[in-house]
């Protein structure tokens, strides 16, 4: 008999794998690694994506991590800016590389760098890169010297996405807003292509994500035909719009009534960006306010599970824009929400 799951019942999944419906215990670098993956373009949104899902936790906790080497900063899932655990980056990186390489071999690089063979610009980004640690800018200004006919900036990005370079500690950690473009990269080893690697990155998404689709694995990953290699073993659900769902065996599903408390998500959060069909979280006729333009994903509110409201931090203070009137108690619920967050926000 085929088991039908509601978009309520997948929004309840989605929030417990995610740490949502209730804070965890655990460490920072468990969750990160729970989740695979944080999307991470601008370094502090790390920060608050962990503080809403972890009891207690402080920047320390996170930072100690990425000073340590044990959570890095990188081009990861979809050819974007991730935090991940050092292991998973070495294991994980050459399953994802085919998607950067598909991202580098595109219009925006190939207008740049026709003439010029692939492999000879890595060897010259390789050389730079070997005596240590390198601002972008530098990489850029060194790769026009060799190259003043191209756009060195270009060409530094493509050495990034065809390279594993992360990011230095200090430019991943927490340290004010809007520094995605201010990075020191440096190269790192990764594993020797793993067999197992492919089947257990979707095993893993579904801990985190499921139950899903194909489609929505693909989206969030960036790779194609995993239909190909989905594990045997996982459990099969109907979706409420008759799409085939996947799932671990043994993944909890929590009754769909289970209360959602808010909860204030950091701008590109995964729980958002994890499916193609993103109806279990955000009505589709929402998504146009969080997603305005030029690869942005505003920061989100949650009420009773769904995306609500946007929210911004200036100056001190947090801005809610909710996408409808909030009833008393949900506008309460939201303001001791916020309180709670504003001193991790103002933290120097």
């Amino acid at each position: 008999m085929t088991v039908v799951l509601s978009r309520r019942a997948l929004n309840r999944a989605l929030l417990q794998r995610q740490f949502l419906l209730e804070r965890t215990g655990l460490g920072a670098l468990e969750v990160i690694g729970r989740l695979v993956a944080m999307q991470a373009q601008e370094p502090n949104w790390p920060y608050v994506g962990l503080w809403t899902r972890i009891r207690a936790f402080t920047h320390a906790d996170l930072t100690t991590l990425l000073t340590h080497g044990r959570v890095v900063r990188s081009g990861f899932l979809r050819s974007t800016m991730h935090l991940t655990a050092a292991d998973d980056f070495r294991r994980l990186r050459p399953v994802l590389q085919p998607v950067l390489n598909r991202t580098a071999d595109s219009a925006h690089f190939r207008r740049n760098n026709t003439g010029l063979a692939t492999e000879a610009l890595l060897a010259e980004g390789h050389a730079v890169l070997r005596n240590g640690p390198l601002p972008r800018k530098d990489l850029a200004r060194h790769l026009a010297t060799l190259h003043p006919d191209r756009d060195s900036r270009i060409l530094a990005g493509e050495i990034e996405l065809r390279t594993p370079l992360i990011h230095d500690p200090v430019t991943a950690s927490w340290g004010g807003w809007g520094t995605r473009s201010s990075v020191t990269v440096t190269t790192t080893p990764t594993d020797p292509a793993d067999a197992d690697a492919l089947p257990d990155l979707v095993r893993r998404y579904l801990t985190a994500f499921g139950p899903a689709t194909v489609a929505d694995i693909q989206a969030w990953c960036g790779l194609t035909r995993l239909d190909q290699i989905i594990p045997a073993g996982l459990r099969h659900y109907t979706g409420p719009d008759g799409q085939h769902l996947l799932d671990l065996p043994d993944a909890p599903l929590p009754d769909p009534d289970t209360p959602a408390p808010v909860r204030l998500l950091p701008a590109y959060d995964n729980a958002l960006l994890g499916h193609a069909d993103r109806t279990r979280i955000i009505a589709a006729a929402d998504r146009e306010h969080v997603t305005p333009g030029q690869a942005r994903v505003l920061p989100t509110v949650l009420i009773d599970g769904y995306v609500r409201g946007t929210w911004s931090y200036t100056a001190g203070e947090v801005r809610l824009t909710p996408f409808r009137p909030l009833s008393a108690a949900e506008r309460q619920a939201v303001d001791d929400e916020i309180t709670r967050l504003l001193p991790f926000l103002s933290h120097r």
